[in-house]
């Protein structure tokens, strides 16, 4: 350890003591209540503190602000937020990915990652008590890290902590930051520093391009495999694939090219996006790369070629930052209005639409139903609102649209309940109730954000699966009033005598099982 440690640096011992404590106050391992990561999201960010990681957490706080005067139901709600960072790091070639957190955690995202056909071997660096608390898990950690670094397999190796690791302060920063020639990159992303999964995707890409800008100011880097002798433009966020190849067609004419997407597919990407004239936010709330963007010099601009609109505001921003003609930006405009307005007259989208879901693009799928024709009551995103977003917040409000950022799950049903739309897109828990109301519904993440909303290409291309599904209203219908009467949650079934609501009883075993579940879960135990 002390070929690691900086000289005159002391860092916390490898700890987690959860006890409800005023933040940054000491806590000793005789008043360790046990509570393990589920000890509650409080006591888990004092623990956190108290070990060292206030940098950290301060950082998450300013770049994905909540409420904190926020309610227990206006959160956002959303997967474990490593599943974020982990897929960013398994779509990446040569890159390897290192999970540091409690059994179950890894497994679920593990199982979540093969379910999403990664096909990546996630590497894990098990603990118990006494790893943690006498530091040795961060041994295992250096150790582990140590043994896979073959620069034949591997450009990079992602490390990444989970919440009991982040809230003991093992200290991933004393890594080394290269071990024979691969890079070694430590982030934490614990469920409760980190609001949602979307969120955490920018941690990693934010990570990995501050290292990328750090090597290209010490020397030269590898070239991209692919490389345009034309500006390009940097593209921030998860995109359908067809979507990068659409916007390129459009800034060829401007003597532009499409950039990387990032997150990147592999690392040398990294150096042309960094290398870009300007950065397209395309999902908006990339706080920590567009950070790095900027500290690189890199102009940003917000929204996205989306319906006719969208595509002629998108490319006269890209006009006014790049100092083009404007005879030229026109003529490109008027082609791609043009365009975008046949196919949205050709598929034309009527009826009332809810849409709500944490992928980040919920504005965009907005502002394109708007276009199609579609009655959008209202939008909602777990992601939360920057300055990069207020060009498609201000667009969607100018025509009556309510825009909720941070939008929790309890906040989307009540949307759906309000304008009884024909069609609800959100979450699947939206879904589901929307579905139980007889209301059609389709699943934002796999049915909507998987298809092409760019220029014309992506015009018309919500029309034929939102249309279908409105369509299906009569054999909605006609299921509730097949079973209709046969009753719901406790009384759900045909029944000679109609079961008795028990709601005390369901309370109090509710209580006994919690309470179960979190002593087998307990750490230190």
């Amino acid at each position: 350890m002390d070929d690691l440690t900086p000289t005159g640096d002391t860092r916390a011992p490898d700890r987690i003591d959860l006890v409800d404590a005023p933040e940054g106050a000491p806590i000793s391992e005789a008043t360790d209540t046990g509570a393990g990561c589920h000890g509650g999201k409080e006591t888990m960010l004092a623990a956190a503190r108290a070990a060292g990681k206030s940098d950290i957490l301060d950082r998450y706080a300013a770049d994905y602000p909540v409420d904190p005067n926020a309610g227990p139901h206006d959160q956002p709600q959303s997967m474990c937020p490593a599943f974020g960072s982990l897929r960013v790091g398994l779509r990446m070639k040569r890159t390897a990915t290192v999970l540091s957190g409690s059994a179950c955690c890894v497994y679920g995202l593990t199982f979540t990652s093969h379910f999403y056909g990664a096909r990546r071997t996630v590497g894990y660096v098990p603990f118990n008590s006494e790893t943690l608390v006498t530091g040795k898990l961060f041994e295992d950690i250096k150790e582990a890290v140590e043994d896979m670094a073959d620069p034949e397999k591997y450009d990079a190796i992602v490390v990444t902590n989970l919440c009991v690791p982040t809230a003991s302060g093992v200290p991933l920063r004393l890594l080394k930051k290269q071990i024979n020639g691969v890079r070694i990159i430590g982030i934490d992303v614990p469920g409760f520093g980190v609001p949602t999964h979307a969120e955490a995707k920018d941690i990693l890409a934010g990570a990995m391009l501050n290292y990328a800008r750090e090597e290209v100011m010490v020397g030269p880097v590898a070239a991209p495999r692919e490389r345009s002798d034309r500006p390009s433009v940097a593209l921030l966020g998860e995109m359908f694939p067809a979507d990068p190849v659409v916007i390129g067609q459009m800034l060829a004419p401007l003597g532009l090219a499409a950039g990387p997407v990032v997150p990147t597919r592999e690392w040398r990407e990294l150096y042309a996006a960094l290398d870009c004239a300007v950065v397209a936010a395309i999902h908006p709330f990339y706080t920590a790369s567009i950070r790095e963007f900027e500290a690189a010099g890199r102009p940003i601009i917000g929204s996205a070629p989306v319906g006719a609109d969208g595509t002629a505001a998108w490319l006269q921003a890209l006009g006014d930052t790049l100092g083009l003609p404007q005879a030229q930006v026109d003529g490109v405009k008027n082609a791609m209005i043009g365009a975008c307005k046949g196919a949205l007259a050709q598929m034309p989208i009527k009826g009332r639409i809810t849409v709500s879901g944490y992928e980040g693009s919920e504005l965009l799928v907005a502002r394109l139903l708007v276009e199609s024709g579609a009655e959008v009551a209202y939008v909602g995103s777990a992601c939360p609102r920057t300055k990069w977003s207020d060009p498609d917040r201000e667009w969607l409000e100018a025509r009556g649209v309510h825009v909720n950022f941070r939008a929790s799950l309890e906040q989307d049903i009540a949307a759906v309940e309000e304008y009884r739309p024909d069609l609800a897109i959100g979450t699947t828990p939206v879904v589901q109730h929307a579905k139980t109301k007889a209301i059609p519904s389709l699943y934002f993440t796999n049915l909507i954000s998987a298809r092409p909303l760019m220029g014309p290409a992506g015009a018309g291309s919500l029309a034929t699966v939102i249309n279908a599904a409105m369509g299906n209203k009569a054999r909605f219908d006609t299921m509730r009033d097949f079973f209709e009467g046969v009753g719901t949650e406790h009384a759900a079934g045909v029944w000679e005598d109609l079961p008795v609501d028990r709601p005390k009883f369901r309370k109090k075993y509710a209580a006994l099982n919690e309470a179960a579940r979190k002593a087998s879960e307990a750490i230190g135990t």
